[in-house]
């Protein structure tokens, strides 16, 4: 039986520290001011009180469509987008609270790998001194050491010394990934934000890059927020998996748990965009997507955010108020009235997304340069 990234890394218990905790953020975007008073009615509200814990040693993923909050939630964690309300703890420090000189010193313990490797790195700069820059910001002065760090690091992500020298745009999407992971990590952080970090690249060369992120967790001990939308990629990394709607996490469960027993309708609905391989089989999920009514859109204007289309609440008093996000089942958390009503409507059965990434993908092709 294949065992996968997720399964080989750290073991999970309740009893794990908790290294990185979240409570109540909000953030909203827009609006317009008049004298002192900021009118409400032009804002768009990224983040609605959202909670999470991300357990030492684990990777926990936030996973949901464009403009779900994904991205906002992950850059107000590490201040690069100051949110409008709630607390962010890591290692049971006030994040919020710190000036800009203590955040700076905090910051070499949590770091960002970005979507984009075309973007993320200054092309002007050679591959080493894109390692090394971190280094001569948090102090790192004598340029032997930078090297030798910066050089030691690039041979752990599959890349040789010789090519040091280089500047980035000599080098195609998944090596320059490989330059953004050793740049993240040349400090030697606890906590690394995974913003999409496979999306800009082939098939082949995300299985190579998610073999290495695993690798490198299991080697350094490594800690992880993964933002994603690709489900098979979620399921493949993630320990955990909090499905994210409109910028509120809807459902919050173990990977296993959730891809076996879906409860939100939210999260039904994506488990049946997701690409099947028998064509029949896609043909009634198709037919099943289209019954369920859920669509991309705003949140209905009281009540829960999903109401005006769901299939389950949208005529129902209960679903006139919000749905706190409680515990159903042991670890499993649900912001919904009904929840698993809609899974037992199905004509299919819902199982585990299909995708060209699979577990069995090359191993060895995480050595490519």
């Amino acid at each position: 039986m294949t065992t996968t990234p997720r399964e080989s890394a750290l073991d999970q218990t309740v009893d794990q520290d908790i290294l990185l905790r979240v409570q109540g953020l909000t953030k909203s975007y827009g609006g317009q001011r008049s004298g002192v008073r900021m009118r409400r009615a032009n804002q768009v509200h990224a983040l609605r009180d959202v909670s999470f814990d991300v357990r030492r040693g684990e990777t926990l993923g936030l996973v949901g469509e464009s403009g779900s909050g994904k991205s906002t939630a992950a850059s107000c964690v590490l201040r690069l987008v100051e949110p409008d309300g709630g607390s962010v703890e890591f290692d049971s420090i006030d994040v919020l609270g710190l000036s800009s000189r203590q955040l700076r010193r905090l910051r070499s313990r949590m770091q960002m790998v970005f979507q984009d490797p075309y973007g993320s790195l200054d092309p002007r700069f050679s591959v080493r001194e894109l390692v090394e820059e971190p280094l001569l910001i948090h102090g790192e002065h004598d340029a032997d050491v930078r090297r030798t760090r910066a050089l030691e690091m690039l041979e752990r992500v599959g890349l040789s010394a010789d090519l040091a020298e280089r500047n980035a745009h000599a080098f195609s999407g998944g090596q320059r990934q490989r330059i953004a992971i050793a740049r993240a990590l040349v400090l030697n952080p606890e906590l690394v934000v995974l913003d999409e970090p496979v999306t800009a690249l082939d098939v082949s060369v995300q299985a190579q890059v998610l073999n290495l992120l695993t690798d490198l967790q299991a080697e350094l001990g490594l800690t992880y927020l993964f933002i994603v939308h690709d489900l098979a990629v979620a399921q493949y990394v993630c320990h955990r998996i909090a499905v994210m709607y409109l910028g509120e996490i809807v459902e919050l469960a173990d990977s296993d748990e959730l891809f076996a027993n879906p409860l939100h309708p939210y999260t039904v609905s994506l488990l049946l965009a997701a690409p099947v391989p028998d064509p029949d089989v896609m043909v009634q999920t198709r037919s099943a997507l289209r019954e369920t009514k859920v669509q991309q859109g705003v949140a209905a204007s009281h009540g829960c955010s999903l109401r005006s289309r769901c299939p389950v609440g949208a005529d129902r008093p209960e679903c006139l108020t919000h749905p706190p996000l409680r515990e159903v089942t042991p670890g499993h958390f649900v912001a919904c009235h009904y929840p698993g009503e809609l899974q037992q409507r199905l004509p299919v059965q819902l199982g585990a997304p299909s995708s060209e990434l699979s577990p069995s993908a090359e191993r060895t092709a995480r050595d490519y340069n």
